[in-house]
Protein backbone atom coordinates (compact mmCIF):
# COMPACT_ATOMS: atom_id res chain seq x y z
CA UNK A 1 0.00 0.00 0.00
CA UNK A 2 2.96 2.16 1.19
CA UNK A 3 4.32 1.69 -2.53
CA UNK A 4 1.48 2.42 -4.53
CA UNK A 5 0.42 5.69 -2.12
CA UNK A 6 4.02 7.06 -2.94
CA UNK A 7 3.76 6.21 -6.79
CA UNK A 8 0.38 8.39 -6.48
CA UNK A 9 2.14 10.92 -4.34
CA UNK A 10 4.70 11.93 -7.49
CA UNK A 11 1.31 12.76 -9.40
CA UNK A 12 -1.27 14.21 -6.80
CA UNK A 13 0.78 15.36 -4.09
CA UNK A 14 -1.11 13.71 -1.08
CA UNK A 15 -1.82 9.75 -0.72
CA UNK A 16 -5.65 10.64 0.93
CA UNK A 17 -6.76 13.22 -1.60
CA UNK A 18 -6.73 14.30 -5.32
CA UNK A 19 -4.23 16.74 -6.64
CA UNK A 20 -5.25 20.48 -7.55
CA UNK A 21 -5.29 19.45 -11.45
CA UNK A 22 -7.86 17.01 -10.85
CA UNK A 23 -9.72 19.13 -8.54
CA UNK A 24 -11.58 20.99 -10.84
CA UNK A 25 -13.97 17.89 -11.53
CA UNK A 26 -14.67 17.10 -8.49
CA UNK A 27 -15.74 20.28 -7.14
CA UNK A 28 -18.32 20.72 -10.01
CA UNK A 29 -19.93 18.07 -8.53
CA UNK A 30 -20.17 19.45 -4.95
CA UNK A 31 -23.56 18.42 -2.88
CA UNK A 32 -25.05 19.39 0.25
CA UNK A 33 -24.45 17.40 2.84
CA UNK A 34 -26.58 15.60 5.24
CA UNK A 35 -26.34 18.90 7.68
CA UNK A 36 -27.06 22.08 5.87
CA UNK A 37 -25.88 24.29 8.69
CA UNK A 38 -26.69 25.27 12.24
CA UNK A 39 -26.97 28.01 14.33
CA UNK A 40 -23.97 28.48 16.38
CA UNK A 41 -23.52 26.30 20.14
CA UNK A 42 -22.99 29.64 21.44
CA UNK A 43 -26.01 31.79 20.00
CA UNK A 44 -28.11 28.86 21.16
CA UNK A 45 -26.31 28.49 24.60
CA UNK A 46 -25.15 24.77 24.16
CA UNK A 47 -21.82 22.98 24.89
CA UNK A 48 -19.84 22.97 21.03
CA UNK A 49 -19.76 19.02 22.20
CA UNK A 50 -23.07 18.86 23.02
CA UNK A 51 -24.35 20.41 19.25
CA UNK A 52 -22.39 18.08 17.57
CA UNK A 53 -24.15 15.42 19.05
CA UNK A 54 -26.98 17.02 18.07
CA UNK A 55 -25.86 17.57 14.42
CA UNK A 56 -24.43 14.12 14.24
CA UNK A 57 -27.96 12.15 15.29
CA UNK A 58 -29.85 14.29 13.43
CA UNK A 59 -28.02 13.89 10.38
CA UNK A 60 -27.96 10.20 10.81
CA UNK A 61 -31.52 8.84 11.38
CA UNK A 62 -32.33 8.38 7.78
CA UNK A 63 -30.07 5.15 7.79
CA UNK A 64 -32.47 3.61 10.13
CA UNK A 65 -35.44 5.01 9.48
CA UNK A 66 -35.53 5.76 5.77
CA UNK A 67 -39.22 7.47 6.24
CA UNK A 68 -38.14 10.19 8.72
CA UNK A 69 -38.43 13.28 7.96
CA UNK A 70 -38.13 16.61 9.93
CA UNK A 71 -35.61 15.41 12.16
CA UNK A 72 -33.01 18.70 13.22
CA UNK A 73 -30.70 19.32 15.66
CA UNK A 74 -32.85 21.32 17.51
CA UNK A 75 -35.55 18.85 18.55
CA UNK A 76 -32.86 16.74 19.88
CA UNK A 77 -31.48 19.72 21.76
CA UNK A 78 -34.97 20.51 22.77
CA UNK A 79 -35.08 17.03 24.63
CA UNK A 80 -31.79 17.32 26.31
CA UNK A 81 -32.05 21.03 27.63
CA UNK A 82 -35.25 19.08 29.77
CA UNK A 83 -33.40 16.08 30.97
CA UNK A 84 -29.68 16.94 31.63
CA UNK A 85 -29.64 20.57 30.35
CA UNK A 86 -26.93 19.14 27.69
CA UNK A 87 -24.80 17.41 30.36
CA UNK A 88 -24.38 20.68 32.62
CA UNK A 89 -21.97 20.14 35.03
CA UNK A 90 -20.09 17.01 33.01
CA UNK A 91 -17.40 16.82 31.07
CA UNK A 92 -18.29 15.58 27.05
CA UNK A 93 -14.63 14.34 26.12
CA UNK A 94 -13.91 14.47 22.08
CA UNK A 95 -14.92 10.90 21.64
CA UNK A 96 -18.73 12.23 22.98
CA UNK A 97 -17.81 9.78 26.46
CA UNK A 98 -19.56 12.00 29.45
CA UNK A 99 -18.05 11.94 32.91
CA UNK A 100 -19.40 11.46 35.55
CA UNK A 101 -22.28 9.64 33.90
CA UNK A 102 -25.35 11.01 34.57
CA UNK A 103 -27.88 8.79 36.55
CA UNK A 104 -31.15 9.90 37.39
CA UNK A 105 -33.21 8.91 40.68
CA UNK A 106 -33.78 5.74 41.19
CA UNK A 107 -36.98 4.01 40.31
CA UNK A 108 -38.11 2.22 43.27
CA UNK A 109 -41.64 3.52 43.49
CA UNK A 110 -40.85 6.00 46.73
CA UNK A 111 -41.86 9.08 44.65
CA UNK A 112 -38.26 10.47 43.93
CA UNK A 113 -38.51 11.66 40.54
CA UNK A 114 -42.18 11.69 40.46
CA UNK A 115 -41.95 7.53 40.43
CA UNK A 116 -44.24 5.45 42.27
CA UNK A 117 -44.07 2.37 40.23
CA UNK A 118 -41.24 0.01 40.75
CA UNK A 119 -39.27 -0.50 37.61
CA UNK A 120 -37.13 -3.06 38.50
CA UNK A 121 -33.32 -3.66 36.76
CA UNK A 122 -33.57 -4.29 32.90
CA UNK A 123 -29.48 -4.03 32.69
CA UNK A 124 -28.03 -5.63 35.35
CA UNK A 125 -26.61 -2.57 36.78
CA UNK A 126 -24.64 -2.24 33.51
CA UNK A 127 -25.18 1.45 32.28
CA UNK A 128 -27.03 2.82 36.12
CA UNK A 129 -24.37 1.02 38.17
CA UNK A 130 -27.94 -0.62 40.25
CA UNK A 131 -29.08 -4.21 39.92
CA UNK A 132 -32.32 -3.84 41.79
CA UNK A 133 -33.97 -1.29 40.17
CA UNK A 134 -33.37 0.73 37.17
CA UNK A 135 -32.20 4.55 36.84
CA UNK A 136 -33.07 6.57 33.65
CA UNK A 137 -29.33 6.98 31.97
CA UNK A 138 -27.18 9.55 30.24
CA UNK A 139 -27.80 13.16 28.72
CA UNK A 140 -31.27 12.08 27.43
CA UNK A 141 -32.22 9.86 30.54
CA UNK A 142 -33.21 7.01 28.70
CA UNK A 143 -34.27 3.99 30.80
CA UNK A 144 -31.66 1.39 30.28
CA UNK A 145 -34.51 -0.66 28.57
CA UNK A 146 -35.36 1.00 26.09
CA UNK A 147 -31.98 2.16 25.17
CA UNK A 148 -30.93 -1.42 24.68
CA UNK A 149 -33.85 -1.04 22.52
CA UNK A 150 -33.00 2.12 20.32
CA UNK A 151 -29.54 2.75 21.16
CA UNK A 152 -26.89 3.33 18.31
CA UNK A 153 -23.26 3.59 17.63
CA UNK A 154 -23.36 7.46 16.95
CA UNK A 155 -19.53 8.05 16.46
CA UNK A 156 -18.79 4.53 14.80
CA UNK A 157 -15.94 3.72 17.67
CA UNK A 158 -18.13 0.41 17.84
CA UNK A 159 -19.71 0.38 21.29
CA UNK A 160 -23.21 1.85 21.76
CA UNK A 161 -23.45 3.69 25.43
CA UNK A 162 -26.31 6.24 26.50
CA UNK A 163 -22.86 7.95 28.51
CA UNK A 164 -21.84 8.82 24.86
CA UNK A 165 -23.20 11.58 23.35
CA UNK A 166 -23.27 10.95 19.99
CA UNK A 167 -24.75 7.53 20.76
CA UNK A 168 -27.77 8.74 22.97
CA UNK A 169 -28.65 11.72 20.38
CA UNK A 170 -28.40 8.75 17.76
CA UNK A 171 -31.09 7.13 19.64
CA UNK A 172 -32.81 10.03 20.48
CA UNK A 173 -33.39 10.47 16.89
CA UNK A 174 -33.82 7.09 16.00
CA UNK A 175 -36.78 7.19 19.02
CA UNK A 176 -38.46 10.04 17.89
CA UNK A 177 -39.06 8.59 14.46
CA UNK A 178 -41.10 6.02 15.42
CA UNK A 179 -41.63 4.09 12.25
CA UNK A 180 -41.46 7.09 10.19
CA UNK A 181 -42.60 10.13 11.80
CA UNK A 182 -42.73 13.54 9.49
CA UNK A 183 -41.38 15.32 13.04
CA UNK A 184 -41.90 18.91 10.63
CA UNK A 185 -45.65 18.43 11.32
CA UNK A 186 -46.04 20.51 14.95
CA UNK A 187 -48.26 17.81 15.28
CA UNK A 188 -46.37 14.77 15.04
CA UNK A 189 -43.98 16.22 16.86
CA UNK A 190 -45.54 16.83 19.64
CA UNK A 191 -46.71 13.11 19.48
CA UNK A 192 -43.37 11.95 19.50
CA UNK A 193 -42.26 14.13 22.71
CA UNK A 194 -45.82 12.71 23.74
CA UNK A 195 -43.87 9.64 23.65
CA UNK A 196 -40.78 10.32 25.35
CA UNK A 197 -42.43 11.52 28.77
CA UNK A 198 -46.55 11.03 29.00
CA UNK A 199 -47.21 14.37 30.08
CA UNK A 200 -48.37 17.29 28.12
CA UNK A 201 -46.63 19.71 30.15
CA UNK A 202 -43.30 17.78 29.79
CA UNK A 203 -44.29 18.18 25.66
CA UNK A 204 -44.83 21.95 26.18
CA UNK A 205 -41.73 22.70 27.45
CA UNK A 206 -39.62 20.57 25.64
CA UNK A 207 -41.79 22.72 22.38
CA UNK A 208 -40.86 25.71 23.88
CA UNK A 209 -36.82 25.02 23.73
CA UNK A 210 -37.29 23.66 20.07
CA UNK A 211 -39.32 26.87 18.89
CA UNK A 212 -36.35 28.89 20.49
CA UNK A 213 -33.40 27.27 18.74
CA UNK A 214 -35.66 27.09 15.69
CA UNK A 215 -35.76 31.04 15.86
CA UNK A 216 -31.88 31.04 15.27
CA UNK A 217 -32.18 29.87 12.08
CA UNK A 218 -30.53 26.90 10.32
CA UNK A 219 -27.92 29.34 8.13
CA UNK A 220 -24.18 29.00 9.90
CA UNK A 221 -23.18 31.66 11.91
CA UNK A 222 -19.83 30.47 13.52
CA UNK A 223 -17.55 33.68 13.57
CA UNK A 224 -14.63 33.57 11.87
CA UNK A 225 -11.68 32.03 13.86
CA UNK A 226 -14.20 29.43 16.03
CA UNK A 227 -12.35 26.54 16.51
CA UNK A 228 -15.38 25.71 18.25
CA UNK A 229 -16.79 26.06 14.77
CA UNK A 230 -14.40 23.93 13.21
CA UNK A 231 -14.56 20.39 15.53
CA UNK A 232 -18.61 20.72 15.47
CA UNK A 233 -18.59 20.71 11.56
CA UNK A 234 -15.95 17.56 11.26
CA UNK A 235 -17.81 15.69 13.70
CA UNK A 236 -21.37 16.52 12.00
CA UNK A 237 -19.79 14.35 8.98
CA UNK A 238 -19.26 11.20 11.21
CA UNK A 239 -20.66 8.17 9.12
CA UNK A 240 -20.25 10.49 5.34
CA UNK A 241 -18.46 7.49 3.13
CA UNK A 242 -14.93 8.05 2.50
CA UNK A 243 -14.41 9.25 -1.34
CA UNK A 244 -11.10 9.69 -3.10
CA UNK A 245 -11.16 13.04 -4.48
CA UNK A 246 -14.35 13.89 -2.74
CA UNK A 247 -15.51 16.99 -0.95
CA UNK A 248 -14.65 20.49 0.12
CA UNK A 249 -15.82 23.58 1.28
CA UNK A 250 -18.99 23.20 0.08
CA UNK A 251 -19.73 19.86 1.47
CA UNK A 252 -19.84 16.07 0.55
CA UNK A 253 -19.19 15.68 -3.25
CA UNK A 254 -18.70 12.74 -6.00
CA UNK A 255 -14.83 12.41 -6.55
CA UNK A 256 -12.71 11.12 -8.74
CA UNK A 257 -10.97 7.48 -10.40
CA UNK A 258 -8.81 6.13 -8.43
CA UNK A 259 -7.20 5.65 -5.52
CA UNK A 260 -4.34 3.32 -5.02
CA UNK A 261 -6.41 0.64 -3.85
CA UNK A 262 -8.63 1.21 -6.90
CA UNK A 263 -11.94 3.32 -5.53
CA UNK A 264 -13.64 5.09 -8.15
CA UNK A 265 -13.97 8.25 -6.19
CA UNK A 266 -16.66 9.12 -8.84
CA UNK A 267 -19.44 6.57 -7.59
CA UNK A 268 -19.09 7.78 -3.81
CA UNK A 269 -20.23 10.96 -2.30
CA UNK A 270 -18.32 11.78 0.52
CA UNK A 271 -15.20 13.01 1.81
CA UNK A 272 -11.19 12.24 1.46
CA UNK A 273 -9.25 13.30 4.25
CA UNK A 274 -8.51 16.90 2.87
CA UNK A 275 -12.05 17.59 1.74
CA UNK A 276 -12.97 17.11 4.86
CA UNK A 277 -10.75 19.45 6.32
CA UNK A 278 -11.78 21.92 3.89
CA UNK A 279 -15.30 21.40 4.74
CA UNK A 280 -14.66 22.26 8.35
CA UNK A 281 -12.02 25.14 8.13
CA UNK A 282 -14.58 26.65 5.45
CA UNK A 283 -17.02 27.41 8.19
CA UNK A 284 -14.72 29.52 10.43
CA UNK A 285 -13.83 31.54 7.34
CA UNK A 286 -10.74 29.62 6.83
CA UNK A 287 -9.98 28.52 2.96
CA UNK A 288 -7.60 25.93 3.13
CA UNK A 289 -5.61 24.60 -0.14
CA UNK A 290 -6.97 21.06 -1.41
CA UNK A 291 -4.46 18.66 -0.52
CA UNK A 292 -3.01 17.28 2.65
CA UNK A 293 0.52 18.75 1.66
CA UNK A 294 -0.03 22.14 0.74
CA UNK A 295 -2.60 22.67 4.17
CA UNK A 296 0.63 21.98 5.78
CA UNK A 297 1.78 25.42 4.16
CA UNK A 298 -0.90 27.16 6.06
CA UNK A 299 -0.79 28.78 9.39
CA UNK A 300 2.00 28.09 12.39
CA UNK A 301 3.79 24.93 11.85
CA UNK A 302 4.20 22.50 14.54
CA UNK A 303 6.96 20.20 13.78
CA UNK A 304 6.67 16.31 14.85
CA UNK A 305 10.04 16.50 16.81
CA UNK A 306 7.62 18.35 19.33
CA UNK A 307 5.28 15.35 20.12
CA UNK A 308 1.81 14.36 20.05
CA UNK A 309 1.75 16.66 23.60
CA UNK A 310 1.92 20.16 21.75
CA UNK A 311 -0.94 20.06 19.68
CA UNK A 312 -4.21 21.52 20.75
CA UNK A 313 -8.23 20.94 19.44
CA UNK A 314 -8.83 22.11 16.07
CA UNK A 315 -4.89 21.97 14.94
CA UNK A 316 -4.01 19.96 11.31
CA UNK A 317 -2.42 16.66 12.23
CA UNK A 318 -1.02 15.58 9.53
CA UNK A 319 1.13 11.94 8.23
CA UNK A 320 3.78 11.82 5.78
CA UNK A 321 6.47 9.71 4.76
CA UNK A 322 9.34 11.86 5.95
CA UNK A 323 8.18 14.00 8.77
CA UNK A 324 10.64 17.08 7.93
CA UNK A 325 9.21 17.21 4.39
CA UNK A 326 5.57 18.64 3.80
CA UNK A 327 5.89 17.38 0.02
CA UNK A 328 5.46 13.56 1.28
CA UNK A 329 2.57 14.43 3.38
CA UNK A 330 -0.46 11.84 2.62
CA UNK A 331 -2.52 12.49 5.20
CA UNK A 332 -4.60 15.06 7.08
CA UNK A 333 -7.05 14.93 10.34
CA UNK A 334 -8.45 17.22 12.52
CA UNK A 335 -7.41 17.21 16.27
CA UNK A 336 -9.50 17.02 19.09
CA UNK A 337 -7.72 16.41 22.04
CA UNK A 338 -7.31 13.84 24.39
CA UNK A 339 -5.39 11.71 21.68
CA UNK A 340 -7.99 11.79 19.29
CA UNK A 341 -8.94 13.41 16.08
CA UNK A 342 -11.71 12.99 13.53
CA UNK A 343 -10.56 11.34 10.04
CA UNK A 344 -11.54 10.54 7.08
CA UNK A 345 -9.36 7.06 6.70
CA UNK A 346 -9.49 5.73 3.47
CA UNK A 347 -11.32 4.06 1.06
CA UNK A 348 -14.11 2.02 2.10
CA UNK A 349 -14.20 3.47 5.28
CA UNK A 350 -16.30 7.06 7.28
CA UNK A 351 -15.46 9.68 8.57
CA UNK A 352 -14.93 8.64 12.20
CA UNK A 353 -13.04 9.47 15.67
CA UNK A 354 -9.87 7.49 15.52
CA UNK A 355 -6.63 7.79 17.84
CA UNK A 356 -4.24 9.80 16.46
CA UNK A 357 -1.72 6.80 16.58
CA UNK A 358 -3.79 5.00 14.53
CA UNK A 359 -2.22 6.57 11.35
CA UNK A 360 1.72 5.70 10.87
CA UNK A 361 4.00 8.28 9.63
CA UNK A 362 3.29 10.83 12.17
CA UNK A 363 4.81 14.31 10.85
CA UNK A 364 3.56 17.37 12.96
CA UNK A 365 0.63 19.49 12.97
CA UNK A 366 -0.66 23.05 12.18
CA UNK A 367 -2.16 25.79 13.96
CA UNK A 368 -4.58 27.55 12.12
CA UNK A 369 -6.52 29.38 14.61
Amino acid sequence: MKLGCLTVLLVVAAACCAGPALLSAAAARHRTGPVSGAASAAAAGIPERMMAAYLTGAAQVTAHVPGCKGMRWQVLAGIARVESDHAAGHLVGASGDIDPIITGPRLDGSGAGGNTTPIHDSDGGRWDNDSAYDRAVGPFQFLPETFLAYGKDGNKDGTISPHNADDAAAAAAVYLCGNGRNLADREQLRAAIHTYNLSWAYVDDVMSGIDRYDSLGTAPAVPSGNIGAVIQAALAQQGVPYSWGGGGPGGPSTGICCSPGGQDGGAVTGFDCSGLTQYAYAKAGIMLPRTAATQAGVGRRIPASAGYGALRPGDLIFYGYSPTSDSTIHHVGIYLGDGKMINAPRPGTQVRIDPVTAMPDYAGGARLL
